[in-house]
């Protein structure tokens, strides 16, 4: 796919992302999205792309670092529900609770017990979450074959654009593919349920999963195109005795 038409695609899915903003403003709705996949599978460039031209204050991207000592002694669940959307929001988690079920279990920092029990209940959070439609959850999960992965961690290794993507932990997690697979498996036979099902998209091609996606969203939540209101800029006050006191400011250099 050209980049031309990536835009052109992008620009017309980004005005229907913009009516689905007035529409969750104007009924109260509360949605969620959960991004998972391996590391390089695209979820930033995705999440991204679907924030570019909404609001921050209505489309809120949750990103959280590894817990604190105090958060490792709470409930599993605990940290993420205060970043819960309220009336007229949608969160976007870029990785959530399904930590536990992915990079937890597969680098060794949740026991067994631990894993299992996560496996049991989130699909009962999720149900609590959803039921009588208080809460819209999508859950994504960005396929990326071997070599794709490869390709994209090494360009973060050069790239100082890119650098800060790539943490010791992902070079930890880079060699352990299968095991990443196996808990994948895992996650999708305990957590994939009629109430929150897991949406896969293959993201070997960042410009085609981020369109997919997108629209794979739109059309999974309904919603109805507001009429805009017309709008025209009132006319400026004139100046009256204000005059420019030529204050020593310090510009920018004009270096461009």
């Amino acid at each position: 796919m050209s980049s031309k038409e990536y835009y052109r695609e992008l620009e017309q899915l980004e005005g229907e992302l913009a009516h689905l903003q007035s529409w969750v403003i104007e009924k109260g709705l509360k949605v969620v999205i959960v991004f998972e996949g391996r590391d390089g599978a695209g979820k930033g460039g995705t999440i991204k792309a679907i924030t570019g031209r909404v609001s921050p204050r209505v489309f809120r991207v949750v990103a959280l670092p590894a817990p604190t000592e105090r958060e490792k002694t709470q409930m599993y669940v605990q940290r993420y529900l205060p970043h819960l959307p309220a009336a007229g929001e949608v969160v976007i988690f870029d990785r959530s609770w399904y930590n536990r079920a992915g990079v937890e279990r597969v680098m060794g920092f949740a026991s067994d017990e631990q894993v299992q029990g996560f496996l049991r209940l989130a699909p009962l959070f999720e149900k609590l979450m959803v039921d009588g439609n208080q809460i819209i959850l999508r859950k994504y999960w960005l396929e990326v074959d071997m070599d794709e992965q490869t390709r994209r961690l090494e360009a973060r290794i050069t790239d100082p654009r890119k650098q800060w993507k790539l943490s010791p932990m992902d070079l930890k997690s880079y060699s352990r593919w299968y095991d990443y697979s196996r808990a994948r498996d895992d996650m999708f036979r305990a957590t994939d349920t009629d109430w929150a099902p897991w949406f896969v998209a293959r993201s070997d091609d960042k410009k085609r999963v981020r369109l997919n996606i997108i629209k794979h969203l739109l059309s999974s939540i309904p919603y109805e195109v507001a009429k805009a209101p017309k709008i025209s800029l009132p006319r400026r006050q004139k100046p009256g005795d204000y005059v420019d006191p030529g204050l020593p400011l310090k510009y920018v250099p004009e270096v461009y």
